[in-house]
């Protein structure tokens, strides 16, 4: 194999292997976009589930509260 063979050689294999970096690359931000897009989620489901816990909270020290005033009477 004379040099310019070996060159080109060099060069499919850098080229391959740059390939597959570049797809590895696109593969990683699909993955982070779709995580991102995940954590999002939770976060605002999180929120939601916060507030219906705090809902619940009120209504129950309400309920107690109402009790009690019937205890006294």
């Amino acid at each position: 194999m004379d040099s310019l063979e070996q060159a080109n050689a060099d060069l499919e294999r850098l080229e391959s292997r740059l390939q597959q970096l570049l797809d590895q690359v696109r593969k990683l931000r699909e993955e982070n976009e779709s995580l991102q897009a995940r954590q999002e989620s939770l976060v605002t489901e999180r929120a939601s589930l916060v507030a219906k816990n705090d809902e619940a909270r009120t209504k129950v020290e309400a309920m107690i509260h109402r009790l009690k005033s019937l205890e006294q009477i």
